[in-house]
This record gives structure tokens, C-alpha cells and sequence, in this order.
């Protein structure tokens, strides 16, 4: 199997060199890198441009388009040269040397998987950054054993969907749904994806094997506000393109409540501005989720029962989180 590693780099060179250095060590042969430079400003995109490997190409955009831009450049090169699998890598997460093998392992399970995702460990390795998305009959995604310890990482098996920092994606997949939705920019693009491939009849397998350890919100952290503004203006994107008929009433209603629920936890943050600029260009792309609904369902092909079945039943513990945060500041306001 021939795999295209697609990484995205925007200010992060000393993150971006850990990573590749990962992969130039990894012990699988037939794979290459392809490097975007996302419009950095900041001299990072030069310094890349120097480094001469035989499994690299670098490529500079001109400007910042966001995650789902950066990396379907990526997936285009490698669609057009035919490689037979794309794994999405975040520039601030360090594989394991067999981190691709184990990989490409996991899609010898059934014929089904469109999709290999990881166990994302956090930089020291202790605590779990993910082990494979959910998707809520809340209409809210998580990450799967976020914030468990290493040694408690669920075993490998079938996922709701997996990260965009760290999954091996077959290339027909793309070939069959197209790319990353570009209204999303950053955030929750991999779960509107996840959604669309299940749809058409693909599936996500979680390789517990398949490691690597990342350093969360490296480049969000950078940007105060864009991850409140990204995630208001994302999460009803994918519950509007996605959730399929019988099932979007009742998720709908869920959905409200922890919607609401998240707004509310982000203004006591002191996050007001970023909150409502969020859902008002939420509101904007409403036509935009419209048109692509009609698209997706008209190609859907599982049933809503299926869909029903691989759906977390309850709300995220994050979220259960956030609305007593959102209450205790109400109630020591009053």
C-alpha cells in the first residue's frame, strides 16, 4: 500500500521538525510526505524549504486557508499520483516509529474500513488525547477517553470516526465523497467528514497500536478566540449536512440545549465576542449547509438505524462539565 503522509505547518517550525524527523524514521518503506507551508509569515516556511529528503515535497501556499485547505492541497497531490491510502498528520504530534505500519494493518481487518485512525497519547505519553471520535445523539462530538490514562486506552475496534491529526484515510474514500469542507477552516471538519464517509457505506477502525503523541492546540493556542469562534460556527454545520431525517428532530432538540449550553459556559469564559461572531457566520452559511445536505443524503446508502447504533447515547461529559461551570458563575453572579 502506497501512503501519501500529508502535514500542515502555520508558524510551528519547531513542532513541524520534531514531526517530520518522526517520519523520517518510521520503519514502513512506501510512503511519502508532503509538506504544506499554510502562508506563514514568520520565517518558518524558508527554514522548510532547505530541508532535502527523498521522501519530502514541500509546497508553500500564499495565504492561510485554514486546516481544510492546507491539507487538501495535500490530498489532491496525492489523489492525482494515485497513492492508495493519505494519513492526515498534525505538525505538533510525533508519531511512533512504527506509527504507519500499524496503520496499514488495520484496514487488513474487513474490506469496509475507509479509515485507520490512532491513539493519540499527549506529549509525555501519560494521558490520552484520543482513541477514535463519537459522535453524541446530542449532536455534539468527542473525543474518545480524552484525559484516561496511557494504560487505559480502550482496545482496538470500530469507531464513530477518527481525527484529522492523526488518520490514515484510503484513498477511494476521498475519491467517493470528495474533500474537507472549506466553510469549516478549522475544527470539526474531520467529524463532518467522518459522518459523510459513514454514510456512503465506509468505516472507522481504531488501531491502538498505531501511536502517536501530540501536543494539543499548538497553533490554536496562538490565536486567542479561534477555537470558541470556530467550534460556535462549526458544530451546527455538521448536524445540519449530516444527521439523516428519521433522526434529526430529536438530535436537533438535544443539540439546542448543549448548544446553548456551550454558548453560555464560553461568555462566563469571557469569551462573548468570539462566541457571537461565531454564530452569526453560523447563520451565513445555513444556505451553504442546505445545498450540501441535499447533496449528502441523496447519496446516502446505510440506514438510519445503523447510524442510530454507532451514535454515543448521552451527553458528553464535557459538556456536563461546562453547564455546571455556566451555573455556578450564574448563581455566584446573583
Amino acid at each position: 500500500m502506497r501512503v501519501a503522509v500529508v502535514v500542515l505547518n502555520f508558524k510551528g517550525l519547531d513542532d513541524t521538525l520534531k514531526c517530520l524527523d518522526a517520519l523520517f524514521e518510521q520503519d514502513y518503506a512506501d510512503f511519502h510526505i508532503y509538506l504544506v507551508d499554510n502562508g506563514s509569515a514568520d520565517g518558518s516556511k524558508e527554514a522548510l524549504e532547505q530541508i532535502k529528503h527523498e521522501k519530502l515535497t514541500f509546497f508553500a501556499n500564499k495565504r492561510n486557508d485554514g486546516f481544510t485547505g492546507g491539507v487538501n492541497l495535500g490530498i489532491s497531490w496525492a489523489l492525482k499520483r494515485e497513492f492508495d491510502a493519505i494519513a492526515l498528520l498534525n505538525n505538533d504530534a510525533v508519531p511512533a516509529p512504527n506509527w504507519i505500519s500499524e496503520l496499514v494493518k488495520g484496514f487488513a481487518v474487513a474490506g469496509d474500513i475507509g479509515a485507520v485512525t490512532s491513539l493519540l497519547l499527549d506529549e509525555k505519553g501519560v494521558l490520552i488525547d484520543d482513541a477514535g471520535d463519537v459522535y453524541s445523539n446530542w449532536g455534539v462530538p468527542m473525543l474518545r477517553s480524552e484525559g484516561l490514562l496511557a494504560e487505559q486506552a480502550p482496545e482496538s475496534g470500530y469507531v464513530f470516526g477518527g481525527t484529522g491529526g492523526a488518520t490514515l484515510y484510503k484513498a477511494e474514500l476521498f475519491a467517493k465523497i470528495g474533500l474537507f469542507d472549506q466553510k469549516f477552516f478549522a475544527y470539526d471538519e474531520d467529524v463532518d467528514i467522518s459522518w459523510r464517509a459513514q454514510l456512503v457505506g465506509f468505516k472507522f477502525w481504531y488501531q491502538k497500536s498505531a501511536v502517536a503523541y501530540h501536543k494539543h492546540s499548538a497553533t490554536s493556542s496562538k490565536m486567542p478566540g479561534f477555537t470558541v469562534y470556530q467550534t460556535v460556527k462549526n458544530l451546527p454545520l455538521v448536524l445540519w449536512k449530516n444527521v439523516p431525517g428519521s433522526l434529526f428532530a430529536p438530535i436537533f432538540i438535544r443539540f439546542m440545549l448543549a448548544y446553548i449550553m456551550y454558548l453560555g459556559f464560553q461568555i462566563t469564559k469571557g469569551n462573548f465576542f468570539p462566541a457571537l461572531k461565531g454564530f452569526l457566520r453560523h447563520l451565513t452559511l445555513l444556505p451553504h449547509s442546505v445545498i450540501k445536505r441535499h447533496q449528502i443524503q441523496k447519496s446516502k446508502v446505510v440506514d438510519d438505524a445503523y447510524i442510530k447504533s454507532i451514535l454515543h447515547k448521552g451527553l458528553p461529559f464535557k459538556q456536563i462539565q461546562r453547564l455546571k461551570g455556566a451555573l455556578f458563575f450564574w448563581r455566584k453572579g446573583r
